[in-house]
């Protein structure tokens, strides 16, 4: 049986937008072991589920024999990237992007393998931070042209806007070219993916190496996972979806892919779960009340890819005992434990929401009630003076739900 090339893989599942020699990457990959990298710029102190797309895309790669170059971004994140921003970057220390690095590292280890050099870890710190200007802008600033760089889609809308985009920011294309030369020089690395908002900068990358040493490397872009809207996923109320399990709960995590659009069940089944296909394809076309299980299948599997089985179980559990039981109690449901005495007095209903999570704000707490959004032991609350007090609670249990499907209990304690 001819093994299948895992460009093809990659290609069938949804994940490839654009690539520089389409022909050429998928004879490459299909003849021999290659070195790749992914890039990942710790803007933040967890991975989001933007980045796991890329994982999922990388260990595609590395089951069929090739090898992965994680780059934590530690001297690109000290400039920022532009690409698809409004306004610029929150500016961070060395210390603080270093933690995150950390916490990347720990979190890409659960799927990518990197025992026996089967993959690297590496960070563009330990070259970026140590360039001497003027050596670098003669050496490496000379390949490019301003003209070509303005075309950049990132740049161009940046230019746009009112701030305008800082010479800071300008920098960052050239900085993620030379990663690329360093790892192609270090590493033998061959081929450079991303998310296709960084077509432009993997682009840069290519002709510089090209330029320097003569070499023919390549990139390749996925695509960002959206609605089908055209909306970028991974976006909740409390903000975005975290990797880290105390930013964003397994629970609350299996109950937004429970929760997604109908439309985008297949898609998310094929990019973010290793399902075989006739699986994906036969679960996407359920309809009706049907595809419920579909989406019971992709919450699963992605929480199981996450944060493992035995959490994975419990989210499920909890899914299915509130749903079942709307006013019960569930070891498994998101909770917040709360004081009685602390309860005694009464709390707003607008701060029982943000102590719990379920919104980032006093302004989407107000929304969400006004609009008829929250529901207390099952009673819709629109009164924005409504208090939560103890003698609401079951069996020490308020439960509270935001929307149609979100639970949270507070616990009296």
């Amino acid at each position: 049986m001819e093994k299948v090339n895992v460009f093809d893989i990659l290609k069938e599942r949804g994940f490839i937008a654009q690539a520089t020699h389409e022909d050429e990457i998928r004879e490459l990959l299909g003849n021999e072991s290659v070195t790749f990298y992914t890039g990942y710029d710790p803007t933040a102190d967890s991975l989001h589920v933007g980045h796991f797309l890329q994982a999922v895309a990388m260990r595609h790669l590395q089951m069929a024999g090739h090898r992965p170059i994680v780059l934590i971004g530690g001297g690109t994140t000290m400039v920022g990237d532009p690409s698809g921003r409004a306004d610029m970057r929150q500016m961070l220390t060395q210390d603080q992007i270093a933690e995150n690095g950390e916490k990347f590292k720990e979190q890409l280890s659960r799927f990518i393998d990197f025992s026996d050099e089967k993959s690297l870890m590496a960070n563009n710190a330990d070259w970026l931070l140590k360039l001497e200007y003027i050596p670098f802008l003669r050496e490496i600033g000379a390949h490019f042209t301003v003209n070509r760089m303005l075309q950049a889609e990132a740049f161009k809308s940046r230019m746009e806007k009112e701030g305008g985009l800082t010479f800071l920011e300008f920098n960052y294309m050239i900085m993620q070219a030379y990663d690329f030369l360093k790892l192609n020089e270090t590493f033998g690395c061959k081929m450079q993916l991303g998310g296709d908002d960084q077509w432009s900068n993997i682009i840069a990358g290519t002709d510089l190496v090209r330029r320097k040493e003569g070499k023919q490397v390549y990139g390749m872009t996925f695509n960002l996972l959206t609605t089908s809207d055209g909306k970028k996923m991974g976006k909740t109320m409390a903000g975005a979806l975290w990797l880290d399990r105390e930013k964003t709960s397994p629970y609350e995590f299996y109950q937004y892919w429970r929760n997604v659009e109908d439309a985008s069940v297949e898609k998310c089944l094929a990019l973010l779960t290793f399902l075989p296909m006739d699986q994906v394809r036969e679960l996407g076309s359920l309809e009706g009340s049907e595809i419920n299980k579909a989406k019971e299948v992709l919450a699963f599997e992605v929480t199981k890819l996450v944060h493992g089985e035995k959490d994975a179980i419990e989210a499920q559990n909890a899914a299915r005992e509130l749903f079942a039981n709307k006013n019960g109690a569930s070891e498994n449901a998101p909770t917040t434990e709360i004081a009685l005495l602390e309860l005694e007095k009464g709390m707003t209903i607008v701060d029982a929401l943000k102590v719990t999570g379920l919104v980032p704000s006093n302004s989407e707490a107000r929304r969400l009630v006004t609009q008829g959004g929250v529901q207390v032991n099952d009673e819709k609350i629109t009164d924005l003076a409504f208090n939560i007090h103890a003698e609401l609670a079951k069996d020490g249990i308020i439960m509270i739900k935001k929307g149609k499907k979100t639970f949270h209990q507070i616990k009296l304690v």
